[in-house]
């Protein structure tokens, strides 16, 4: 086949940029011809090693645009209607045999634009879109109102939605996020270009479902995970463990107080802007700062228990996943798709999402050491059952392509 991957990054700024490329360099592994189509460089070395054609556009994203009123206004349209994108994958997609080749979209919302819909109705090739996040459904791409820090229920676009400030930064650039998902809804044909979805977790699709077009087909697709296998833990840890980002939307503040009700020391790997905040307030909790790859893999296999207090959706939160590798149960909160990975009382606990008092009567379960044995073990044991590898993820997404051709446009 010949696979055409669109992402918004040509390099690894975060899982859903990681997931596109490590796939992109397994498909061309696999004697497909692949195609990596980006706005945003520097493109990674490993893509032109793979023999992977690479167009890149060369722009910026949100996180590059300048700071002064003439960047800021010429990203503003760019994030609307993104003209270059479109024209260049409008060419990049003229030429390719219908009956071969595959577009599937990683990424859009943060340099490429609703424009790209376009190019891919007018090409009539089959198309598949991986939802890592909720922006082709969500204005602010999370369900999740930021400013009072819970999900958010209301419709998309409705009144409910359009009257209420639920952005994380300020209500005009909510108003902004409006007016591009109306571009995306009724003027770029995006949604209708996309005849199959691919989702990774159950709850991404409760969530987003209906909100989509009718005819479309799902797949659930689990997103691969990096880990080596350690074997078994010799036994189980000692500290209760926080890794992420300090934000209100991932539930740190909730882990420090749950902690403190419990009697345990919270150990946290990571910053941002909760930081100052959770140490003058928390000062017995021990915050290590951001840490390696290698330091936080080492973390997670020496500590009791990963907890991930998220009070938000996420998609598929892979720390959770790499925490159940490394042989270490997870406490996960409810109402975040992590939840899907721990089965409550075998291989970790749930506990009620934003709830400090249900958090902590977790993390008294497993100060357990007969517990934590137990969980320890079935930890281990459950992810490596069916370990989410890279040639599990591929074969998977090679049957959604081929459902993908069978059922291209007409």
């Amino acid at each position: 086949m010949h696979i055409v991957i669109v992402a918004d990054h040509g390099h690894i700024n975060g899982g859903q940029a990681k997931v596109a490329i490590d796939s992109a360099i397994g498909l061309a592994g696999r004697g497909h011809r692949v195609t990596f189509f980006v706005a945003v460089g520097p493109v990674d070395p490993r893509l032109i090693a793979a023999g992977i054609e690479v167009i890149c556009l060369d722009q910026v994203d949100i996180a590059s645009a300048g700071t002064g009123l003439k960047g800021q206004m010429s990203f503003l349209a760019q994030t609307m209607w993104n003209g270059p994108a479109l024209h260049r994958l409008g060419e990049a997609l003229a030429g390719c045999d219908p009956s071969d080749t595959v577009v599937h979209v990683h990424a859009w919302a943060k340099a490429l634009s609703p424009s790209i819909g376009q190019a891919l109705l007018k090409s009539r090739l089959a198309a598949a879109y991986t939802m890592h996040e909720f922006f082709l459904v969500c204005p602010n791409g999370g369900f999740y109102d930021y400013p009072r820090a819970t999900p958010c229920h209301r419709i998309p676009l409705s009144m409910a939605c359009v009257s209420v400030n639920c952005d994380a930064r300020t209500y005009p650039r909510k108003l902004m996020r409006i007016a591009r998902q109306l571009i995306l809804d009724h003027v770029s044909g995006f949604k209708q270009a996309i005849r199959h979805m691919v989702m990774i977790s159950d709850l991404q699709m409760e969530v987003s479902r209906a909100y989509m077009p009718k005819g479309v087909t799902y797949h659930r697709v689990s997103n691969p995970i990096d880990v080596i296998d350690q074997g078994p833990k010799p036994t189980y840890g000692v500290d209760f463990l926080y890794v992420g980002r300090l934000s209100t939307e991932k539930g740190v503040a909730h882990f420090c107080e749950g902690a403190r009700r419990a009697g345990v020391t919270p150990v946290i790997a990571g910053d941002g802007p909760l930081g100052d905040e959770l140490r003058a307030k928390y000062p017995e909790a021990r915050f290590l700062g951001w840490q390696s790859p290698d330091q936080v893999r080492a973390l997670m296999r020496g500590c009791r228990a990963l907890v991930f207090p998220s009070v938000w959706y996420e998609g598929q939160p892979l720390t959770v996943y790499e925490a159940l590798a490394t042989g270490t149960p997870v406490i996960v909160s409810d109402v975040c798709a992590g939840r899907e990975a721990v089965e409550d009382g075998l291989n970790g606990l749930w506990f009620k999402s934003a709830d400090a008092d249900s958090l902590a009567g977790a993390l008294r379960r497993l100060a357990s050491d007969e517990e934590a044995t137990r969980m320890t073990q079935a930890a281990y044991g459950c992810y490596w059952a069916e370990p989410l590898t890279i040639d599990r993820h591929l074969d998977a997404i090679e049957q959604v392509y081929q459902a993908a051709l069978a059922d291209r446009p007409a």
